[in-house]
């Protein structure tokens, strides 16, 4: 099979969705490997490092799109992308359908089979080609807020950690997943006073325990956030329902009830934030102000540190890509329920229960896709 990697044309996505070790693996099993003219510039990969891999280089994206059976990505493809995708092919990369249904019309009508990352699961219930990236954004969230509270930025001019004599700022995670555990320890290492919601007791233990007494854990409720609110410096949103949109956990009412330069960093933008007032940002421009409260919502904040990040998923994304290019799509989805779990697209429709839900569409069976 031949692997198109292009190279990533969001906004400040310095990511890429092909390390060059990935490339010798997939070679070494007997697959070509094709990567657009710079596209690992942005994480520190050359061209000549592909190549020392055995991969071949193409001048334009347009060479990739057309040639590969198979493109691997990081980012959901954009409008241009789009229109370079063809009915047989196999899409490999994050797609976050939910809130776009421009993107989900684009690709039902590119006819190409769509795997998501955010959508493929794990034994425990988990979602493993998300993890890594909910890891590095989680660890990045307090950053991004701390700096957010900066008074030059339009913050309330607090120091996440304090100094003796001064309080430390009061730090709201809502969520206690993948992202909001990462947010939680970086919080807590920087000296923050730290309260992390989330509507799952055992989870709460969990937390509870690993920080011993370090942080604060409280069941989550629209009464809790609402008492936490007037007091906190910084919030971080950090819920997920897989493939579904994220729920509005503050409304635009409530920014009126907290303290003026206070920071809201929403993790969940990519699903369509949690926050009423949450628009995407970007790394170029990531911040703004409604109603004197300061927004950051970054909708690919890994790319920010986009060489541990595209390491990180590559390491995730690895296996999956394997099974995909060995066995071919339907295979490789008939025999592992959980990378079937990632179908999202498929001969013009949608093949994912949440997404097809959240979008308002009649969802296409993934047993039926795979029957075809």
């Amino acid at each position: 099979m031949r692997i198109g990697c292009p190279k990533e044309i969001k906004p400040q996505e310095f990511r890429v969705g092909l390390t060059p070790h990935a490339a010798r693996e997939a070679m070494s099993r007997g697959h070509e490997v094709v990567v657009e003219a710079g596209a690992g510039l942005g994480a520190g990969f050359s061209d000549a490092d592909y190549v020392a891999h055995g991969a071949r280089i193409a001048d334009t994206a347009e060479e990739v799109f057309a040639t590969a059976d198979l493109i691997v990505k990081v980012k959901e493809p954009q409008a241009a992308e789009r229109k370079r995708l063809r009915e047989g092919q196999v899409l490999f990369t994050y797609l976050h359908l939910a809130p776009d249904p421009e993107q989900a019309k684009d690709l039902m009508e590119s006819g190409a089979t769509c795997v998501a990352y955010e959508t493929v699961t794990d034994a425990r219930g988990g979602l493993p080609l998300l993890a890594p990236m909910s890891e590095v954004a989680g660890r990045l969230a307090p950053q991004v807020g701390a700096w957010t509270l900066q008074k030059a930025n339009g913050g309330r001019g607090v120091l996440l950690g304090g100094v003796p004599g001064v309080r430390p700022a009061r730090v709201v995670i809502i969520g206690g997943g993948v992202v909001g555990t990462a947010a939680a320890r970086v919080a807590v290492g920087m000296g923050a006073n730290v309260t992390v919601l989330d509507r799952s007791l055992p989870r709460l233990s969990y937390l509870d325990d690993i920080f011993m007494g370090k942080l604060t854990t409280q069941f989550s409720s629209e009464g809790a956030i609402a008492e936490l609110l007037p007091t906190a410096d910084l919030v971080i949103g950090a819920v997920l329902i897989p493939g579904a949109a994220a729920p509005k956990l503050v409304s635009r009412a409530q920014l009126g009830q907290m303290l003026p330069g206070a920071a809201l960093v929403d993790v969940a933008i990519d699903q369509g934030g949690c926050f009423e007032t949450s628009r995407a940002t970007t790394h170029q421009d990531p911040i703004y102000e409604v109603d004197g409260i300061m927004h950051y919502c970054v909708a690919n904040m890994p790319g920010a540190v986009a060489r541990t990040s595209t390491q990180a998923l590559g390491n995730a994304t690895l296996p999956f890509l394997l099974a995909l290019a060995d066995k071919g799509w339907k295979r490789a989805l008939a025999e592992d329920a959980h990378l079937k779990n990632g179908l999202n697209v498929h001969a013009g429709r949608i093949a994912h229960p949440a997404v097809a839900e959240a979008l308002g569409l009649p969802l296409l069976q993934p047993e039926t896709a795979l029957a075809a």
